[in-house]
């Protein structure tokens, strides 16, 4: 695998000048955030939130969770629940604004914070696709092969579920999930929740598989999970009690409402937004009180519908918009949050780079500090894309590049070279141009930036074309890294002592 392909380039003989970054492993936003809510609206929309909370209250369909609310003073009628809004800042008193994410590699670690610029691949998708073996269900195959993906490729910074292993029954499923993330990988990890025994496994394989002392797995999250909320205003049995088992085990979740525009919320951005920030406070709160200081991240992921057939859109002005004022009420309560990509398109054409590159620039300027779907996310997150994900981190890595700081010393400024070259002259050949031109640009993964007749004279290729070869090569290349092999020796054991007693259930009873 070439320095190039993994997010840096090699040095240029020529070159007296600093080589460009080796790696984009972590990234801090370049601009600073902007703005589509002036701050009274901002406060508006917290307050309305808060409103919200208190006089409507939601759904809560777990019981302990209900319970774990009440004991913080919450109103329990049934099975919904009214929140007080001194409840609300109390929660968000003890909600971290700086988390630390761990990885058996250190150099992959994270911080979750102000001004980080984290990246995640597209994720939660049943099908995946390419252009050798077309659309088709998600299984332990490609599921292994996502993971390689995602950990050739330094400006993803954690691994997703990009690829359901559906081949794999649900009770046992965690243990393949895990063992591929570990052994394949060396990056901050996923975990779905889906019931307390599947977590307390999940964790458990961490440990074991990492052979970490109970001390080393407190210092810091080594595992997240993305706790969904029914949009509007429920939060269901299996979302309220991964928030509950998260929190006590000192690991992260990134809440997310996903709150469309004209079908599960208000069909104007101030309306969505509204609900959203509800939602995740009071998702926030639950984690709160379940235990105080618990790892948190502030989520959104709020876009519209097609009026006419009722499909989300991503990337359009209403997400965009909501994007950005997303990031204002996330720095309003003061936590780190999560935004996303995202792309309606069935086919990793010009409407999915359009959709994808509007939603990751929204999170750029919205200074979102983890972008989920950032890679891979097709057809609305039915599918994982091997083309579209070789092309977006070309968009990624572009984002990163930004990151590094571009010199302007007065050596940089050009007078000597300007000097030397006529008028009318080319640059080419210049003293300034040869000692730089190694380093001078950032070289595409993917961009073909030959003329007409050279690129005629390949074959003619479109960008998913070469990004076929380019997936294929990875994964041919691929090799695990220093830790995998003892991984999985130590994960054996515990693997088949499990699946002998059943695995665990996707809901407790």
């Amino acid at each position: 695998m070439t320095a190039r392909r993994r997010g840096g380039r090699k040095r240029g003989p020529a070159s007296d000048q600093p080589p460009r970054a080796e790696s984009y492993r972590q990234l801090s936003h370049p601009f600073a955030p902007q703005s589509v809510f002036s701050g009274d609206e901002i406060a508006q929309m917290h307050e309305t939130a808060l409103r919200v909370l208190s006089e409507l209250g939601l759904k809560v369909l777990l019981p302990e969770a209900r319970e774990i609310f009440a004991t913080g003073g919450a109103l329990i009628e049934e099975d919904m629940v009214r929140i007080g809004p001194e409840i609300i800042a109390a929660a968000l008193e003890t909600a971290p604004a700086r988390t630390r994410i761990r990885a058996i590699n250190p150099a992959r670690e994270q911080m979750l914070e102000d001004g980080a610029m984290l990246f995640y691949p597209g994720s939660g998708c049943p099908n995946v696709s390419d252009a050798l073996r077309g659309r088709r269900a998600g299984d332990a195959e490609s599921y292994a092969e996502t993971i390689k993906l995602h950990q050739s490729f330094d400006v993803i910074h954690a691994f997703g579920p990009s690829a359901e292993p559906q081949d794999i029954p649900v009770h046992l499923r965690h243990y393949e999930m895990l063992r591929a993330q570990m052994v394949h990988g060396d990056k901050p990890m996923f975990v779905y929740a889906r019931g307390r025994r599947q977590v307390a496994q999940s964790l458990e394989m961490i440990q074991t598989g990492f052979d970490l002392s109970d001390a080393e797995m407190r210092e810091g999250v080594w595992a997240l999970t993305v706790i969904n909320t029914n949009s509007p205003r429920q939060i269901d049995q299996p979302m309220a009690q991964g928030l509950i088992d998260f929190a006590r085990a000192g690991q992260l979740s990134v809440i997310t409402p996903f709150c469309l525009a004209g079908a599960m919320a208000p069909i104007t951005v101030a309306g969505a937004l509204v609900l959203q920030h509800a939602e995740a406070l009071a998702a926030i709160t639950l984690a709160q009180l379940a235990k105080p200081g618990a790892p948190v991240l502030y989520g959104g992921f709020s876009s519209n519908v097609d009026m006419k057939s009722g499909s989300p859109a991503f990337g359009t002005p209403e997400h965009i918009r909501c994007t950005i004022g997303s990031g204002q009420l996330a720095r309003h309560i003061g936590l780190p949050w999560r935004s996303a990509c995202g792309a309606a398109s069935n086919t990793p054409d010009m409407q999915a780079a359009q959709e994808t590159t509007n939603s990751l620039w929204a999170a750029l300027q919205a200074n979102a500090t983890l972008t989920v779907h950032a890679a891979g996310w097709q057809e609305g997150g039915l599918t994982f894309g091997y083309e579209k994900f070789i092309n977006d981190i070309e968009g990624l890595q572009t984002v990163a590049e930004l990151c590094r700081p571009e010199p302007a010393r007065a050596d940089d400024m050009g007078f000597d070279a300007i000097a030397e070259v006529a008028p009318g002259g080319h640059f080419f050949s210049a003293r300034h141009t040869m000692s730089r031109y190694a380093d001078a640009f950032y070289q595409p993964l993917v961009a073909d930036l030959s003329n007409y007749e050279t690129w005629a004279g390949k074959g003619e290729q479109t960008s998913a074309e070469r990004a076929t070869a380019i997936w294929q090569q990875q994964l041919a290349e691929f090799r695990s890294p220093p830790t995998g092999a003892a991984a999985a020796e130590r994960l054996a054991p515990y693997i088949e002592a499990g699946t002998r007693k059943g695995g665990a259930a996707p809901m407790d009873d």
